[in-house]
């Protein structure tokens, strides 16, 4: 692992759905013994402040035009309300160099649309917040036959996922970038989702 995952962020982003996958990487609590957490690289148009659905401002750390798809983990693309519009193409243009040189892809709710209008969806397993949603939204959209109803698919290195299911696109991430072991995956995953004590005594167990 490089260390590094790049994360784009704009006006009107979804900041919760990518709460849970920021806090896991960047602290790195549950990583495999002897990984270092990971650096989050905020990555915008242009490095003036954005400010998210939730009303946070973020000043991103580097401009789109300033990355290199050489040693980076993983891109991340968030949910918004802007995606089917012209200025996410540079972003979309390093999500597919991404994909070339093997790189977690990860795209989730909104951002499934700018992977579409891509052209990045129409030969590999997807989901997105809806099939109906995908095709009346993106009139170009021909990937139907590869659409998924799951919370979360990957494909390769491309992960995508409904808004609603932050949890299990975070839990494909992890997967992707090898992190965490799948014992302490599985427990984090189950713990998050089913409030049950004592997977948070089998995800302690599973890190010592």
């Amino acid at each position: 692992m490089n260390n590094t995952v790049y994360l784009y962020v704009f006006d009107t982003m979804s900041d919760w759905e990518i709460g849970y996958l920021a806090a896991e990487l960047n602290s790195g609590r549950y990583f495999r013994q002897g990984l270092a957490p990971a650096k989050i690289v905020t990555v915008g148009i242009d490095k003036t402040p954005v400010t998210t659905m939730g009303g946070l401002k973020i000043m991103p750390d580097m401009k789109v035009d300033e990355c290199s798809m050489k040693n980076v983990d993983a891109l991340i693309l968030p949910g918004g309300t802007t995606w089917t519009e012209a200025i996410h193409v540079p972003v979309l243009k390093m999500a597919e160099m991404g994909l070339k040189e093997g790189i977690v892809v990860g795209a989730i709710c909104g951002a499934t649309l700018g992977l579409v209008q891509a052209g990045l969806l129409d030969s590999c397993w997807h989901t997105s917040n809806n099939l109906a949603y995908l095709k009346m939204t993106c009139p170009s959209y021909t990937g139907e036959d590869y659409y998924k109803e799951e919370a979360a698919v990957t494909d390769g290195k491309l992960i995508t996922a409904s808004g609603v299911a932050p949890l299990e696109f975070t839990a494909h991430v992890l997967k992707a970038l090898d992190v965490c072991s799948p014992k302490t995956l599985d427990a984090w995953y189950r713990l998050n989702k089913t409030h049950e004590p004592h997977c948070f005594y089998e995800l302690m167990n599973s890190i010592q």
